[in-house]
C-alpha cells in the first residue's frame, strides 16, 4: 500500500542519514591528518560523491517505482522490470562501499596497532546493522513493483535478493582501499558520505511523502534516524 511504502522509504532514509553523519562524515571531520584541514577534506569529498552519484544517476537507465518516473539515458533495449531492478541496485552501492570503508579503517588501526580499537570496531558494525536494517523495506521496494508488474512471486523475490548483491561487492573495494591507503581515510569516509546524502534527499525523502498532508513517512523517517544514532552512540 502507499501508506506502507511511506513508512519503509522513510524508515530506510533516516537509517541512511543517520548512519551517513554519525559513521561517516562525523569521523571524516575528527580524522587526526596534517596535510589538509579536515573540515575541508570533508567539505570537497561529500560534494565529490555527490556528484559521482549524480553522473550515475544520469548515465544508467532506470525507473523510480514509487513515481514511475525515468532516469538516465533513455533505451528500449531494458525491460521496465530491470529499469526498475537498477533504480534500487545502484542506489545500494554507497551503503556497500561505506561498510567496506569502515571496516577497512578497523582492519588497518588493528594491523597497525597489534590491538582492536573497540570503538572504530563497533562503530563500522553498527553502521552494518543499520543498513542492514534498511535493507529489509529497500528489498520491498524492488520485490513489490516487480510482483506487481510481472505477476510472478519467484521472479521477485529473486530480483529483490539481487538487488542488494552489488552491496557485498562495493564493501570489497570499500575496505581494500580504506585499509591499503590509510592517508585518504577521511576522503573515503566523507565520499562514501555523500553518496549516501545524495540517494536520500534525491530519492527517498521525496518518495517516503507521497501527498502534502501525510506524515507517515516524516515520523517514519524520524525513528529510523534516532535509531541508528542509539545505535552509533550508544554502542559505537
Amino acid at each position: 500500500s502507499e501508506k506502507a511504502m511511506e513508512i519503509s522509504l522513510g524508515f530506510s532514509g533516516g537509517i541512511m542519514m543517520s548512519a551517513s553523519v554519525f559513521s561517516l562524515i562525523v569521523p571524516a571531520i575528527n580524522a587526526q591528518v596534517s596535510y589538509m584541514n579536515p573540515v575541508l577534506i570533508t567539505a570537497i569529498s561529500i560534494l565529490l560523491g555527490a556528484g559521482f552519484f549524480f553522473l550515475i544517476d544520469k548515465l544508467v537507465p532506470h525507473i523510480h517505482t514509487a513515481n514511475n518516473v525515468e532516469e538516465g539515458i533513455k533505451t528500449k533495449k531494458m525491460s521496465k522490470m530491470s529499469k526498475m531492478f537498477l533504480a534500487v541496485t545502484i542506489h545500494n552501492i554507497p551503503e556497500g562501499l561505506a561498510v567496506g570503508v569502515a571496516f577497512g579503517i578497523a582492519l588497518s588501526n588493528y594491523i597497525s596497532s597489534s590491538s582492536l580499537d573497540i570503538n572504530v570496531f563497533f562503530s563500522a558494525l553498527m553502521l552494518a546493522i543499520g543498513i542492514g536494517i534498511q535493507n529489509i523495506p529497500e528489498g520491498f521496494s524492488v520485490a513489490l513493483p516487480i510482483k506487481s508488474e510481472t505477476g510472478n512471486s519467484g521472479k521477485a523475490f529473486l530480483f529483490g535478493m539481487l538487488s542488494g548483491a552489488v552491496e557485498p561487492i562495493a564493501a570489497g573495494i570499500g575496505l581494500i582501499f580504506a585499509y591499503s591507503i590509510t592517508v585518504i581515510m577521511p576522503w573515503a569516509l566523507a565520499f562514501a558520505g555523500g553518496c549516501m546524502l545524495y540517494v536520500i534527499i534525491e530519492e527517498m525523502v521525496p518518495e517516503s511523502k507521497a501527498s502534502s498532508d501525510s506524515h507517515y513517512g516524516v515520523w517514519s523517517f524520524i525513528v529510523g534516524f534516532i535509531i541508528m544514532m542509539v545505535l552509533d552512540v550508544l554502542l559505537g
